[in-house]
């Protein structure tokens, strides 16, 4: 049940919060600024979860409070959603008021954070002679070549500006290389025999050449796949004939995944 809405040009994000807050709400707050959406999960008039396209948690909640345009909708309803957000109303709102600026700044080096974030050198050479906050340190064991920033970020429970100014840095000083392993796949059946099952997947050569090419990848012996009800992680075989744009996945593992025949994943190199 909608019970407030209204055009962020009238009444801002934070302003919402607070009312919602001090009104002890439950809900969910929908938020819309150009083609970008977003959801704000409320408790009992605390802010517990975020989402966006791109982020979760207090990520997105810092991304959503910073539209000041578009329109806002709060539906009173019970949710099922993790807790990724522990601040009170009164500090979430401050935090975000303080970082606003770094976070710009740090998107305009780092538009996507979808993308692989690559140590070129090992520690201590990694961070010798650079001035990295010892919190932010704290992201560094898991820039892996494999992690997406996203994905760093949830691993090390460290905030986007935490993760975003460190990499700035490393990147500033030539040792952090950008990667962009993602494919975009569709998935076909892949037959398995009579007597055996396939426990694999298979891809085109054409991405195990591309993969190798790219630093951190040698021989790739197993993808992550993604996809809205994914993440997961499976064997591969490269194998000739085979599209660019299709993975072979085993019937078994497209029934437990949910999948059917033309699902569209993302697919990329894992450890």
């Amino acid at each position: 049940m909608s019970t407030l809405r209204g055009s962020l040009q009238s009444i801002s994000l934070m302003d919402v919060i607070q009312l919602l807050n001090v009104n002890r709400k439950t809900g969910k707050l929908l938020v819309s600024q150009d083609k970008a959406t977003g959801v704000l999960y409320v408790l009992n008039g605390d802010v517990v979860h975020g989402e966006t396209a791109q982020v979760l948690g207090e990520s997105a909640a810092f991304e959503i409070l910073e539209w000041d345009r578009g329109e806002f909708e709060f539906i009173t309803t019970k949710f099922k959603a993790p807790t990724t957000i522990r601040r009170s109303v009164p500090d979430l709102l401050m935090e975000a008021a303080r970082t606003v600026d770094s976070r710009k700044h740090l998107r305009g080096i780092f538009p996507s954070l979808q993308v692989v974030p690559w140590p070129l050198q090992f520690e201590p050479g990694l961070t010798a002679g650079l001035r990295i906050f010892q919190e932010d340190r704290r992201c560094l064991p898991f820039l892996d070549g494999y992690r997406t920033f996203l994905e760093v970020m949830n691993a090390s429970e460290l905030s986007e500006v935490s993760v975003l100014q460190a990499c700035a840095q490393l990147k500033d000083a030539g040792r952090l290389k950008i990667l962009e392993p993602n494919a975009t796949v569709a998935a076909a059946t892949m037959k398995g025999g009579l007597f055996w099952k396939n426990e694999h997947v298979e891809l085109s050569k054409v991405h195990e050449a591309r993969w190798q090419g790219m630093g951190p990848y040698g021989p790739v012996a197993s993808v992550r796949l993604v996809w809205p009800e994914g993440p997961a992680v499976a064997p591969v075989k490269f194998v000739k004939g085979l599209a660019d744009q299709t993975i072979g996945i085993p019937k078994e593992l497209m029934q437990s995944w949910g999948l059917t025949e033309g699902s569209n994943l993302t697919v990329r190199p894992a450890p």
